[in-house]
């Protein structure tokens, strides 16, 4: 079977699953709730093998590769689905199996693959950098482990059962493992533009034994950058999905709104601006799909597709969901109306692991160097 077959058959999948178990009733009704999804549908999800698509098979998951969890995603993301598949099963799961202590993948990656375990990365600690080796949060040699301090924001998700901790060692970066429950560790939530909720961590001296550290240090930057990268170009294909659905959605108000006794869509200058949007979508299109293709033949240009995916998806998101609610009017400025939570999620997806400005220059810095070698 081919990888296109294999794909279309997700997307089925997804899309009736979708069409029984998701609504946007059901995304209205979570927003600003705590944990801001629904751990049954989570279950759901996982009894259906979607979360533990990048586990290896070793591991209790189907092994396969992402333009199989690009598809997955982007059709969630047409329903706006508040699940965060993406950074559990992706960066999560990516991040784990990127680590050098196999007990522990052996241990997780399972769980994660069952649905049993929600695990969030603690990465980020600053909303301007991206950059996983530039942390503050420490990680001090302690008996039988290391002792951590500092601070994380934009965990995802908020309500997680462990959170995967970057913190800086003697020798480098090292990523730990620590139980929600752990002592020392406090957990609050921020509230983002589309009503979910990502974690803020402060750790004070949490004791975290070696079993539990996911990659030390001579692995931990490359492990925890190779996943972010990934997932950065799997966050890509949710913005397509949003930002195809949003754009569904337009079109068909155009061509059942009516004024001065004309569907609107007969307008030429609306046309236009339609045409307009359905080429940022097709653009978006064509660059997730070379992403995959190019990596698929060279790995080492992760970084460089990474950034190159989120840039071109997060304008063309933003673009197509500003131009949305113009093309509905003022009722598209309503709560009401369900363009605008399109908008609110490409909102938070564009700024989630780095937005299109920083992933421009992030481009522009690492295309010469790509070249040269």
């Amino acid at each position: 079977m081919s990888q296109e077959d294999t794909n279309q058959m997700l997307r089925d999948a997804v899309g009736g699953f979708a069409a029984r178990d998701t609504s946007i009733a059901r995304v209205r009704a979570l927003r600003e709730t705590d944990p801001g999804f629904d751990r049954a549908v989570w279950k759901k999800i996982a009894d259906a093998g979607w979360t533990g698509i990048l586990v290896p098979e070793k591991f209790g998951g189907a092994g396969l590769s992402l333009p199989e969890m690009a598809a997955v995603l982007e059709e969630f993301a047409k329903t706006l689905s508040p699940e965060p598949l993406n950074a559990v099963s992706s960066l999560a799961a990516l991040t784990l199996s990127g680590g050098d202590n196999e007990a522990l993948q052996a241990r997780l990656l399972p769980q994660i693959a069952a649905g049993d375990l929600i695990a969030a990365v603690a990465w980020q600690e600053s909303e301007s950098g991206i950059d996983p080796a530039a942390i503050e949060t420490t990680a001090k040699e302690a008996a039988g482990g290391y002792a951590l301090s500092g601070s994380k924001r934009f965990a995802v998700p908020f309500g997680a059962d462990a959170y995967l901790v970057s913190a800086k060692g003697q020798g480098g970066v090292i990523v730990a493992c620590v139980d929600k429950s752990a002592k020392g560790l406090t957990v609050d939530s921020e509230l983002r533009a589309d009503g979910t909720r990502v974690a803020r961590l402060k750790l004070d001296n949490v004791q975290v034994a070696k079993a539990d550290i996911v990659a030390s240090a001579g692995a931990g930057a490359r492990a925890l950058g190779q996943a972010i990268d990934q997932t950065t170009i799997l966050a890509g294909a949710e913005l397509l999905g949003v930002m195809s659905r949003a754009l569904e959605i337009t079109l068909d108000y155009m061509r059942t709104r009516v004024q001065f006794d004309r569907p609107i869509g007969s307008f030429q200058a609306l046309q236009h601006r339609a045409v307009d949007l359905f080429i940022q979508k097709e653009l978006s299109f064509s660059v997730l799909r070379d992403a995959h293709i190019h990596l698929a033949q060279d790995a080492d240009a992760l970084a460089l597709w990474a950034s190159r995916v989120k840039s071109r998806c997060s304008e063309a998101g933003m673009r197509i969901g500003r131009e949305s609610i113009q093309i509905h009017g003022g009722i598209g400025f309503t709560d009401e109306c369900d363009i605008g939570l399109y908008l609110k999620r490409a909102m938070v997806l564009s700024a989630w692991l780095g937005n299109g400005a920083v992933h421009r220059r992030r481009y522009a810095a690492l295309a010469p160097a790509l070249e040269a070698a």
